[in-house]
């Protein structure tokens, strides 16, 4: 079981706020992919029940570079409380792990 390679999901309200908040990941060895893609979220937020389109990404990185995506991302995000959530890879292709861990080191 890996855990220490995993996946950061987080949102934005289109692409070129995601493009804004995401530039530098893989410049600064944060990230080793980034990935965006438009989804449809629906959520409650501050007592009310909200439907928008949004940009979701999804950042591969390690557990050990979690904290500092976190904090590159609340400093660039748009949003009052910003979803980043960190998915740790349970299993994978070895190589592709491997990857994920050579290119944020």
């Amino acid at each position: 079981m890996n855990t220490e390679t995993g996946v950061v999901m987080a949102t934005f309200p289109d692409a070129d706020a995601a493009a804004k908040a995401l530039a530098g990941l893989l410049e600064s060895r944060l990230a080793a992919c980034v990935q965006t893609m438009p989804v449809q979220s629906a959520y409650r937020w501050k007592g009310a029940v909200n439907r928008e389109a949004e940009v979701l990404a999804l950042i591969k990185t390690t557990r050990s570079r979690y904290p500092e995506v976190e904090a590159f991302l609340r400093a660039r995000h748009p949003y009052e409380v910003p979803e980043i959530v960190w998915l740790p890879i349970a299993a994978g292709f070895a190589g592709y792990l491997q990857w994920i861990e050579d290119e944020t080191t």
